[in-house]
């Protein structure tokens, strides 16, 4: 499969790489990645990065590219990454494309792509393209490299998740070899304003926690604009639930500055909560998941599903 992939984009000048909307650092950082990678080892490519704008760190990502349809006119390779569904698809233009290669670490969903290199059981979409790029023994740059790890700890959750493996840990070492700096990529991600201060006091004045272990924090339109962050921000502060006792599961609720529906993010350290988030039009990985909720009077049967989760 890896030398497949490989031998596929060789075929192509032109080559567009998808993502799914609302990118967190895996979904952002695949993408780079593998533009640094083609262009390092292949001469003569034509490569685009499509998706939505996006708010996490832009000196680490560049915004993705403004591409006429005229580009799609000729054909072009599409890759697919960290994306387990057309909906969630960033740009709608990879239909056009005269072959479709689909990278992704979630749990199938549907078929996307003419090669499909799925491993639900991987940290992160970075961790399988180190694994196919480590694989071609063709280079990999620095720049690479540096990417390829920032998504393998953003969703490894700092190598803390269930999904975190011996393969993972390799991986790293691997790109650690190839001459990092750990400090650098760490200020990078986490450095934040003090905006951030103001933002949890909120949220830690506010949370709730039901009787059977499900913490949540919402945030509405309000809240939002009050605190100068976006829909998809909002959920950057689920984590202050983890390692809290008697806490099973617990959720980001932030309602959509452009429609009319409350975007949710929910983890758990080991119950799968899958199944629960795919009821309420969501769905990810056995305990880090995204739903949604048409309006918060559904709130309270979601979080009976969640409860009904908790032995």
């Amino acid at each position: 499969m890896n030398k497949k992939i490989i031998n596929i984009i060789k075929k192509y000048k032109k080559i567009a790489i998808f993502r799914h909307i609302h990118p967190d650092f895996d979904a952002l950082s695949s993408a780079y990645a593998f533009k640094n990678f083609i262009n390092d080892n292949f001469k003569n490519k034509e490569i685009k990065i499509l998706g939505d704008s996006h708010k996490l760190n832009k000196k680490l990502f560049p915004k993705s590219n403004k591409v006429n349809n005229n580009w799609f006119c000729e054909k072009f390779l599409a890759i697919i990454l960290d994306t387990p569904n057309k909906d969630r698809i960033s740009d709608p233009r990879w239909k056009k494309a005269d072959y479709i290669i689909k990278i992704d670490h979630h749990i199938f969903v549907e078929k996307l792509g003419n090669i499909e290199y799925i491993k639900k059981e991987s940290s992160s979409t970075c961790e399988l393209i180190a694994e196919i790029f480590f694989n071609s023994k063709l280079k990999i740059s620095k720049e690479c490299a540096k990417y390829l790890y920032i998504g393998i700890v953003g969703d490894s959750g700092r190598f803390e998740y269930q999904s975190t493996t011996a393969k993972t840990f390799t991986i790293a070492k691997k790109l650690l070899l190839l001459g990092i700096n750990l400090n650098e990529i760490y200020k990078d991600i986490y450095m934040r304003d003090q905006n951030k201060l103001k933002i949890m006091s909120h949220i830690l004045n506010n949370f709730k926690i039901s009787k059977k272990g499900v913490a949540y924090y919402i945030l509405y339109k309000k809240d939002l604009k009050k605190l100068k962050i976006d829909t998809n921000q909002g959920k950057e502060y689920i984590n202050i639930f983890r390692f809290i006792k008697n806490i099973s599961i617990w959720c980001a609720i932030s309602e959509d500055l452009k429609g009319n529906c409350f975007r949710v993010s929910i983890r758990s350290y080991d119950i799968n909560i899958n199944k629960i988030a795919t009821k309420w039009r969501g769905g990810g990985h056995n305990n880090a998941c995204g739903a949604k909720l048409i309006n918060i009077k559904e709130l309270d049967n979601f979080i009976k599903d969640l409860e009904q989760l908790i032995k």
